[in-house]
């Protein structure tokens, strides 16, 4: 992520169920692994370790992620197409995976921000968003969901540089594709190691018509395994930004960065009062160690949870 300066009966996801009439459990959508999850930050590390550090923009250990995430969609029976676009004088990428069937007329996407900074490997920022949501999408295929919608992923470059990658795909859309868009989840930094557990809120954002029915949706999703949540108004701080502009309904789940838990947070959570919420946000230290499982494995939980459900 970069640096930028109640559930209602009658609100629904576009055509989901209502929030509140389904639990994860009544919805099958499996737990998902926190030990896969964490073997593909350990293969983002390794991508960085080999490629001096980093996973930036521009750099080789950003193409060699974008193309290990898509040997694994590749793999498991997904569409993929590398969309590029140009940045600060060097090619970008962002990676699409579509899910075979579905409504392609109803589309639920899943995104996440692959780059890092160039000061380090980026494995909370955010490695954790791409690693939870490519677990989900191959337990998709492990667990033969059939969605009636039609899903697909994103993973974004050079969300560091500007939320540049994300803004370049909605716009090479034309209208009549971002109009069969009728859902954006956005996941950026899922394991921060003094975690928060917070949901886009949709109201304070400003966000387009629909959303405030997604942030219920995570809210449940949370408020079923006994985790209270925090709203926080993220405004233009990461990948939702183009969706939102272009009017597609968004949400999304964040554990915090750069700013200190309070005192209450640290009692409602647990963690340490007085600290970042990630002390190694954008610098070199972001690695496999600066990760909190708990925090890992929730989140991915309500990754897969909300999926099965908005696009049943």
């Amino acid at each position: 992520m970069r640096i930028l300066i109640a559930l209602a009966a009658a609100l629904t996801v576009a055509g989901a169920a209502p929030a509140q009439a389904a639990a994860p459990s009544a919805l099958a959508a499996p737990d998902i692994s926190v030990t896969n999850v964490k073997a593909h930050l350990t293969q983002f590390q390794s991508i960085a370790n080999a490629n001096g550090g980093n996973r930036a923009h521009g750099r080789p250990g950003y193409l060699a992620s974008v193309n290990w995430v898509k040997s694994k969609l590749d793999a498991a029976g997904f569409t993929t197409r590398v969309h590029s676009f140009t940045y600060g004088g060097a090619t970008g990428y962002n990676l699409i995976a579509d899910y075979p069937g579905g409504d392609a007329n109803n589309v639920v996407m899943l995104g996440g921000h692959l780059d890092s900074v160039p000061a380090g490997p980026g494995i909370n920022d955010n490695g954790t968003g791409s690693a939870s949501i490519l677990e989900v999408a191959l337990q998709m295929k492990a667990t033969g969901f059939r969605p009636a919608k039609h899903v697909r992923f994103g993973w974004w470059g050079a969300e560091e540089r500007g939320l540049i990658g994300s803004a370049a795909y909605v716009n090479s859309l034309s209208s009549a594709e971002k109009s069969k868009i009728k859902t954006y989840l956005n996941f950026d930094m899922t394991g921060s190691p003094n975690p928060g557990y917070f949901v886009y809120d949709a109201v304070k954002g400003e966000f387009p018509a629909g959303s405030l029915a997604l942030q219920q949706r995570l809210e449940a999703d949370f408020k079923a395994r006994n985790i209270p949540t925090e709203l926080i108004d993220v405004g233009n701080r990461s990948d939702h930004r183009a969706f939102m502009a272009a009017g597609i309904p968004v949400g999304g789940t964040f554990t915090g960065a750069e700013k200190i838990k309070t005192a209450a947070q640290a009692a409602k959570w647990g963690g340490t009062a007085g600290q970042a919420f990630d002390r190694c946000y954008h610098r070199s230290c972001d690695t496999t160690s600066n990760i909190n499982d708990t925090a890992l494995d929730r989140n991915a939980d309500v990754i897969a949870s909300t999926l099965w459900a908005v696009a049943a």
